[in-house]
């Protein structure tokens, strides 16, 4: 599990094609500091598995499912990443839970730059939009952010001079492409209560015939009761 706070701008060093997966190479002392083989580092909002390291650089399988699915099919060496290492119970939740699971691509759609900080608008792919909320979180390239504004097709935030510096986020231009995780939270309770709705439709449904709502329907009840 993340949280969405960067720690470091990794640079992508070698991409190596392997047929149905990639061996992506990235150079990036800080987050290497404490990490073993078997570790979980996130790249652009990507959970990845370490596989090696020499201190410097580490590298780690990506499966085709992973390049379908995220930006990350379109790296190349040089690139810069968002870093950041799994939290531990000890730290603090700065951001929210994020799990690295990528749910779809969105296209940054414009920026506006103002004196302090940047409104950046990003474009939602079909059957996200539900999970977002005006002052909701969302993560965008690895980068926990607040919604601004939630649109049906698209979503704004605010980015402040800290993020545009130690985040690829500052130098993302119109039509570039960035992963999104959605609230996990969001899906947990929409898909509790599409199991409680299902159960009490049948139940609502049966009380609604046993006891119609049309006053006449009532009425006529009543009368045949009193007539038995």
């Amino acid at each position: 599990m993340f949280t969405g706070i960067v720690e470091e701008l990794g640079t992508v060093a070698a991409v190596e094609p392997l047929g149905d997966a990639v061996r992506l190479t990235v150079a990036s002392p800080l987050v290497l500091a404490d990490a073993s083989p078997g570790d979980s580092i996130a790249v652009n909002g990507c959970c990845l598995t370490v596989v090696e390291h020499d201190g410097e650089r580490w590298t780690a399988d990506v499966m085709q499912e992973t390049l379908d699915r995220t930006s990350l099919a379109g790296v190349e060496p040089g690139d810069s990443v968002n870093l950041e290492r799994a939290v531990t119970a000890d730290k603090r939740l700065g951001g929210h839970i994020v799990q690295g699971h990528v749910d779809g691509v969105g296209e940054v759609v414009r920026r506006a730059p103002s004196e302090h900080w940047e409104v950046v608008e990003v474009s939602l792919p079909d059957g996200l939009s539900r999970y977002l909320v005006e002052k909701g979180s969302i993560t965008v390239d690895g980068v926990s952010l607040t919604v601004v504004d939630a649109g049906q097709t698209s979503f704004t935030v605010s980015l402040i001079p800290e993020t545009l510096a130690r985040t690829t986020l500052g130098r993302r231009q119109p039509g570039e492409r960035v992963n999104l995780e959605v609230d996990v939270l969001a899906k947990h309770v929409e898909r509790l209560l599409e199991a409680r709705l299902g159960r009490l439709e049948p139940q609502q449904t049966q009380h609604d015939q046993q006891t119609p709502h049309d006053p006449q329907t009532r009425q006529d009840q009543q009368q045949n009761g009193a007539t038995r």
